[in-house]
């Protein structure tokens, strides 16, 4: 058996970042921000999976999606 010490201060150290002022601040923040809105398109779009291929489609399929997630914002308010 093993016992990886650099291991277990790299758990340490995440740890210590999480539970910092910083850390808390900027967990509260991330879910403000964007977990919403990933959550929305994911569950409530149905949205899990790109249908083209080739980064050009992506971004404008990804456009399509994000421009339809904010048409619909408004509508359900």
């Amino acid at each position: 058996m093993q016992i990886g010490f650099e291991l277990r201060r790299y758990r340490q150290q995440a740890k210590d970042n999480l539970l910092s002022e910083q850390g808390i601040a900027l967990r509260k923040q991330r879910s403000i921000e964007v977990e919403t809105v990933f959550g929305d398109i994911k569950y409530n779009m149905n949205f899990r999976r790109f249908m083209l291929r080739g980064l050009k489609k992506v971004e404008i399929e990804w456009g399509l999606v994000c421009l339809a997630h904010n048409l619909r914002k408004p509508a359900i308010q």
